[in-house]
């Protein structure tokens, strides 16, 4: 199944009134590899506010926020992401969400373009 094939079904799911973290953060990755953030934004930004403890929606927040070339709101997001993490034990995502916050201090993109 295409990446453009997943987003529909996803999207689709939502429409029929489906609606959870999970999904929300599936369809925002699907945007995030469809180099579409701002949208990839919007549905993230909606699964933390369903579960603000989801620790890996925290990383791809901040992964469309770098892409949208926001830097604070992308180092906050990230900042609660690893306090998040450490709170639920979710100490790979604490510890990936870590090297983002390095590579923006080194202002490196947090995606591979």
């Amino acid at each position: 199944m295409s990446g453009t094939d997943k987003l529909n079904a996803f999207l689709g799911m939502l429409e029929q009134g489906q609606d959870g973290p999970l999904l929300r953060y599936s369809i925002g990755l699907e945007y995030l590899n469809a180099d579409d953030p701002q949208r990839a934004a919007e549905h993230l930004e909606k699964c933390l506010e369903q579960d603000p403890g989801y620790s890996a929606a925290y990383k791809a927040l901040a992964q469309a926020q770098d892409g949208l070339g926001a830097a604070a709101a992308c180092r906050s997001t990230l900042e609660n992401g690893v306090a998040h993490a450490e709170e639920r034990g979710d100490m790979q995502a604490k510890k990936e969400m870590e090297v983002f916050l390095k590579r923006l201090d080194k202002g490196k993109p947090l995606r591979n373009r």
